[in-house]
């Protein structure tokens, strides 16, 4: 298969017609790329959208072949946050909580992948579609990007996810900055903030070109050094340490570290097979 971004089969097609009315998902040499494809409302998230990310990550998850996902957005802009015309028909705590947990449910989804996934942003990631973002490993943005959380000039909080993704990410000070305040980030400025990780004029093209990287690596040892790292973002310095050895105690025991030893000692590439 090509390893042009722009050059790739469908992975979420049945006889070459997508199987997402609001997004498309295809692949690439081990990489998928799941595209944001609801320009008409600049990517907003509807709750019909959510049902379709869910169902695009589960297919991703049960794909062998795929090693990695990009996550972006055609048009404009990368996401412009949830629907708030659905938010409208929210009158009660109860019907305002359970919308909340089926946007976390698709975001808890993402960040368990055990594969990377990076997050191409370019226009504006904004509420919404900034949860979308942070639920991924990695961001790249294009400069003159806009990143933020204008919930409370709404009425609302972020409930996707906001709310602990990014000061986890951050730290408290400077996501309660940004969450009081509503104001919206230049890509320059969260790169500073360390809110994303690389600035790229073609954000695709570079987490493409991210991915692609990592595919050298084990898949397993990739799984794992993800779950050691979020894992121990939960406890304390101790309890993460303990995780992180439980972990390697794990991978030592998988087909792809013997191949590593082996393929350093016989000076040649590795060929690992995820097992």
């Amino acid at each position: 298969m090509s390893d042009d971004p722009h050059d790739r089969d469908d992975a979420g097609n049945q006889d070459g017609e997508s199987v997402f009315e609001h997004l498309r998902l295809e692949s690439s040499g081990g990489v998928a790329f799941l595209t944001l494809d609801r320009e008409d409302a600049l990517n907003a998230l509807s709750g019909e959208m959510l049902l379709e990310l869910g169902l695009a990550i589960d297919l991703v998850e049960a794909d062998v072949g795929v090693r990695a996902l990009v996550v972006s957005g055609a048009g404009r802009g990368f996401c412009a946050g949830a629907d708030l015309a659905g938010f409208a028909e929210l009158d009660d705590a109860f019907s305002g909580r359970e919308a909340a947990l089926a946007g976390q449910d698709v975001m808890s989804s993402l960040a368990a992948l055990p594969i990377p996934t990076v997050a191409a942003i370019h226009g504006f990631a904004v509420g919404g579609g900034l949860e979308l973002a942070l639920a991924c490993d990695l961001r790249v943005a294009a400069p003159g990007t806009r990143l933020g959380f204008p919930e409370t000039t709404r009425g609302l909080i972020p409930g996707y996810g906001g709310t602990q993704r990014l000061p986890r990410l951050i730290g408290e000070a400077r996501a309660l900055d940004l969450i009081l305040t509503g104001r919206l980030v230049p890509a320059e400025e969260a790169l500073s903030l360390g809110l994303v990780s690389r600035l790229a004029d073609d954000p695709v093209e570079q987490a493409a070109e991210l991915a692609r990287g990592m595919l050298r690596s084990a898949p397993v040892a990739l799984g794992l050094a993800k779950e050691a790292v979020v894992r121990g973002m939960d406890g304390t310095l101790p309890q993460g340490l303990e995780v992180e050895a439980d972990l390697f105690g794990l991978v030592v025991t998988t087909e792809d570290r013997a191949e590593g030893v082996r393929s350093f000692l016989e000076k040649r590439d590795p060929e690992f097979e995820g097992r």
